[in-house]
């Protein structure tokens, strides 16, 4: 799964690496740069982060928790 932010400068891919399914953190947030070095986040143009399940559900809920407060905020609730 590939999202693009930023105006499409940064892609977030998230998925399973199956070649690494010995380790325990085996999920893969990658961040790939598009733009000028002087506008980047991250200093490589890859960056990769490596979850467990734990923290991706971690991860995932306080994504989720955080959407529905920004949904709550905007509808007036």
């Amino acid at each position: 799964m590939a999202i693009s932010l930023l105006d499409d400068s940064l892609t977030v891919e998230i998925c399973y690496e199956d070649t690494d399914s010995e380790f325990e953190d085996n999920i893969c947030i990658k961040f790939t740069e598009d733009c000028p070095r002087e506008e980047k986040i991250f200093l490589a143009d890859e960056t990769n982060i490596y979850l467990t399940i734990q923290q991706a559900r971690e991860l995932a809920d306080a994504l989720i928790n955080a959407a529905s407060h920004s949904t709550l905020s905007s509808s007036g609730y």
